[in-house]
């Protein structure tokens, strides 16, 4: 991998700066949005797009910088010590299933993305069992993991559309 030259590290830290503000408005407006389901805990997962994006626009060490800055930030910011914990637990496991698939030839950033909501789900209800004491939400995983599904399909249809046109305009 050869080194960057200062104008290409400018230009990533800036792109990196806008992809976390990005994903910071996006989870904001989330959390604006009524659980329609009337389950807890389900949310659409948009800043996933932005780190499909990153995975295949960039590189892999960006996303996970993008990642963990976004679960701390946006834990300081709107949450707390237990949403930190929970939203890393969630986005580590995400972001691993993602990498190793994104790796894969031939596989379609909607799969990779879909991967991603469901593990990430995976993650969040691990640390809940962890932290609580139980294994009864097992059940309460298997709505989340099909949940993850249907909003990692979405995200990641959303993500393609942008990165299908960004490589037109290159």
């Amino acid at each position: 991998m050869k080194p960057y030259s200062n104008r290409e590290r400018t230009r990533r830290v800036a792109l990196s700066g806008l992809l976390i503000a990005m994903m910071l408005v996006l989870g904001y407006v989330e959390s604006l949005i009524p659980a329609v389901s009337g389950v807890p805990g389900i949310k659409l997962g948009l800043s996933n797009g932005v780190l499909i994006f990153a995975i295949y626009m960039l590189d892999i060490p960006t996303a996970w910088i993008l990642m963990v800055l976004k679960v701390m930030l946006s834990g300081l910011l709107f949450g707390g010590f237990n949403t930190i914990m929970y939203a890393l637990a969630g986005g580590v496991l995400s972001m691993l299933a993602m990498t190793v698939l994104s790796r894969i030839k031939g596989m379609h950033p909607v799969t990779v993305s879909m991967t991603g909501g469901v593990m990430h789900n995976v993650g969040q209800v691990g640390m809940a069992m962890l932290l609580l004491h139980t294994r009864q939400l097992m059940y309460y995983l298997a709505v989340l993991m099909l949940v993850g599904l249907a909003c990692g399909a979405l995200t990641g249809v959303c993500a393609s559309s942008v990165m299908k046109h960004l490589k037109k305009m290159r």
